[in-house]
């Protein structure tokens, strides 16, 4: 698999940003809901937490290593 560019990389950190930023609307729309499937919610959450870690490390590839 090749390396992502910097403006590869930086796409997909804008559509993992979207795709945080939709699953937290959508996970207090349920939250909100009383008969809210909570399997569902968990599941979401621990997505969103996984989009949050990726978005970090992709984030973090785009800085440049400093000489020791």
């Amino acid at each position: 698999m090749e390396p992502m560019s910097p403006s590869e990389i930086a796409m997909r950190v804008a559509e993992l940003k979207l795709e945080h930023r939709q699953l937290d609307v959508e996970i207090d729309r349920l939250v909100a809901d009383i008969q809210a499937d909570e399997l569902a919610v968990k599941r979401m959450k621990k997505r969103k937490l996984w989009l949050k870690d990726c978005i970090a490390r992709l984030e973090s590839s785009l800085i440049p290593d400093e000489p020791a």
